[in-house]
This record gives C-alpha cells, structure tokens and sequence, in this order.
C-alpha cells in the first residue's frame, strides 16, 4: 500500500521521502513505485517526461533524518496497533509542529494508534484504497482531538493527488470498511447455511460489483481477512459471524491468489476458475460450525440470496449514520462506488436501499434474524425510518435519535 500511496504523491510533483526498516525492503518499495509509474505509462496516463519527472522526486531512507523539515507523514505498515503507536511516538519527536501525523488504517481507532503522542490533534486517518494510485476514494478520518486545520490540509493534498477526500469519524473500520464488514460475513453465513460459494460471488457479480466475496478474499489473502476480522470481533461481537472455514483453509495451504489456491485456482494466463476441491473444506467448517436449520441446506432464491448478503451491509450503513461517522448519506453512497465499487449506476448503497424500500429492507432482515440470529437484527435507525415511512436518506432529526457526534 505504501508504494501506492507515493506513487500517487509522486505523480502529482509532490516530494516524497520513503523510509523503510532495510535496504532490502526500501528497494524492493522503490522497485513497485517504477513498476506503477511504468504502467501508467504504458497505459498511456503519464508520459515518459512526467514519469521521469515524478521518479526524480521520490528519496529512499532508512532514518529520520530527512524527516525534520517534512509538512506530512503517512505511515502504512501492518495493522499492528503497538507497532503503529512505536512510529507515531517517534515521528512526532523528529517532525516539526506543523507537520500531519497521518496513518493509513483501514480500521484501528484514531485513539489507540495516537494514545502515545502528545499532540493528538495532528493526528488524521488518511485511509487509500488498493491500488492507492488507481482507487480514487481518500477515506479522511478525524478524531474528536483532531484539529480542523489538518482536516483542510489533507482534504487539499486530497484534492491535489486527484482524489475524491471524504470526511468521516473515528471508529473501527471508520465509514467504508465498518458498512461493508457485513458483506463477507454475510457470505460465510450463507455458506454455512449451506449455500454454494460459487453461486454467491456469480449472483454479486451479476449484481455489478467486480466480484464475489468469495473471490475478494482470494483476492486480498487471507490474512488481511483475519486481521480485519479480529478488529471488528472486538468492537461487534454481537454482530460478527465465528467459523472455522479461512483457519481451515490455511491450514490446507490455501491464500487466495497469493499462492494460487483459494476457493479459485490461479494460474498466470486466464480467468480464475472454481476449485471443486475447496468443497470438503467448506463441508467440514459447516459440521464443525453446525447452523443448519434441523441439519439441511436452506433453501433460499437468487433474489434473496442478493438480499441476504447485502441488506446488513445496509443495516450497518444505518448505523454509521445514526451514530455521526458521516454527515451526510451522499457521503456514504459515493465512498461505497469509489471505495468498494458498488455499481455505480445503483447510486450508493444508501440510494439502492431507498429504491428497494427501507420497509422490505427492513422486515426482510427482521424474518432473517428470527430464523438465523442477531446477525440480521435490524438497527434501531433502520426500524424507526421504516415504519415511519422516512428514506433513510433524508437528514437526521432529533426526533429519530440521532446521536451524531459531528
């Protein structure tokens, strides 16, 4: 992610300082930004002149030295919350005072990453979106320490780096990622119910995202789903599906794409196909998880199965809105197109919702958790707006109990 995000400050004529803990890993980051200047040469959005251009000002480091007269850092190591404070203590020692301590989390709590600075209000999220040069989403996150002054400044950087900047709250997986966490637990669940994986990700496909669930998590690896999903079992226990399945599938020396075995085989040239022998897995996650209705496969139609993975992705977007992280809906259905490339011409997952019926929507998920569990339980925002007949859209009031924080 790191080379992604300086590529993207590089292209833009912004100076850009890569430090790194060896040689070894900063050639190697130096390495992947040439190759995406490369490639958007060859895709004709730089020319050769601009990407010598940009490649002259990008600086490899090992230390901080460089770092005393820098206007903003953005830390995109692992999501490791010691670690991360570890960086942000020593930045903030070596950085001068007007410098942005940004960090480039997709979910850990502004607080604990900065709970070891002095100066909290330099602290923002500036959450990118894979490729960061590509993806044109920039997830800006506030604290309610941070100072408006490094919001303007970042959403101009934003803006300057040609990135669509949104402003959100602080909490785990802040706006895009939070509402989206329940699309592959969803998934799993489904699959435990006994749904084919593979018909899931065709039917989402088919929907208009790029892919399935399925075929994203191969596609991400599996550990960024586990360290993801220990975040958000912290923070929604009540709201986070447990199985066995991915502990399963690494254990049979399964990663995804990362090593050409997942739910799909990857091989260099074509299309990932199925893979039929991921199916005893699945088969042993789902008698060791054992939530089938009286032991049988649901039987479930395409529409619903649609419904089933996507409504709680709505039913937690009700929440993000409840509780203030955006300000406003449009807010949410332009982070899901540019972040999670929800199809566009659905408008946002909020404006979808609205078109299908806060109501149906509503007691959809209410038959669902009664049958299934809390999973599915509709939010106190979500049953309010629908059985007043309200969008769920339309600005908050105190009337509905909105407790924004903004």
């Amino acid at each position: 992610m790191g080379s992604g995000i300086a590529t993207a400050l590089i292209v833009s004529n912004m100076h850009v300082v890569l430090k790194e803990v060896n040689s070894q890993y900063l050639q190697k980051g130096i390495k992947a930004i040439e190759a995406n200047v490369r490639s958007l040469v060859t895709r004709g959005k730089l020319t050769q002149d601009k990407a010598n251009k940009a490649l002259s000002v990008l600086k490899g480091t090992l230390d901080y030295s460089d770092f005393k007269d820098v206007d903003m850092v953005i830390e995109a190591v692992i999501e490791n919350i010691p670690l991360k404070q570890k960086i942000f203590s020593e930045i903030e020692k070596v950085c001068p005072p007007h410098c942005i301590l940004a960090t480039n989390t997709s979910t850990i709590d502004l607080n604990l990453i900065g709970e070891k600075n002095s100066s909290q209000d330099r602290i923002i999220g500036a959450h990118f979106f894979s490729p960061a040069h590509v993806m044109p989403l920039l997830e800006i996150v506030r604290s309610d320490k941070t100072s408006a002054q490094a919001i303007l400044d970042l959403i101009t950087v934003g803006k300057s780096i040609k990135k669509v900047p949104v402003v959100v709250g602080n909490c785990t997986g802040f706006a895009v990622n939070r509402t989206f966490f329940p699309y592959s637990q969803g998934a799993h669940l489904l699959v435990h119910l006994g749904v084919d994986p593979f018909r899931i990700d065709r039917l989402i496909s088919g929907f208009g995202l790029p892919m399935g669930p399925f075929q994203l998590q191969d596609l991400a690896g599996y550990g960024v789903f586990v360290a993801v999903w220990k975040e958000f079992a912290d923070a929604f226990p009540d709201r986070v599906f447990q199985s066995s399945l991915i502990d399963l599938l690494i254990k049979n020396g399964r990663n995804g794409k990362n090593n050409g075995r997942g739910y799909y085989m990857y091989e260099k040239a074509g299309k990932p196909r199925p893979d039929p022998s991921v199916l005893p897995i699945i088969e042993e996650s789902r008698r060791l998880t054992n939530v089938m209705p009286n032991g049988k496969p649901i039987n479930v139609t395409d529409q619903e199965i649609v419904e089933m993975i996507l409504f709680p992705v709505v039913n937690e977007a009700c929440r993000v809105l409840d509780e203030g992280v955006v300000v406003q809906a449009s807010d949410l259905d332009i982070a899901s197109v540019l972040g999670m490339s929800f199809p566009s011409y659905r408008g946002g997952i909020v404006f979808w919702a609205d078109l299908v019926g806060p109501k149906h929507v509503y007691s959809s998920l209410k038959k669902w958790s009664q049958a299934y569990g809390d999973f599915f339980k509709p939010s106190k925002y979500l049953e309010e707006r629908a059985t007043k007949g309200i969008p769920l859209s339309a600005p908050a009031s105190s009337s509905l109990g909105s407790r924004s924080r903004m």
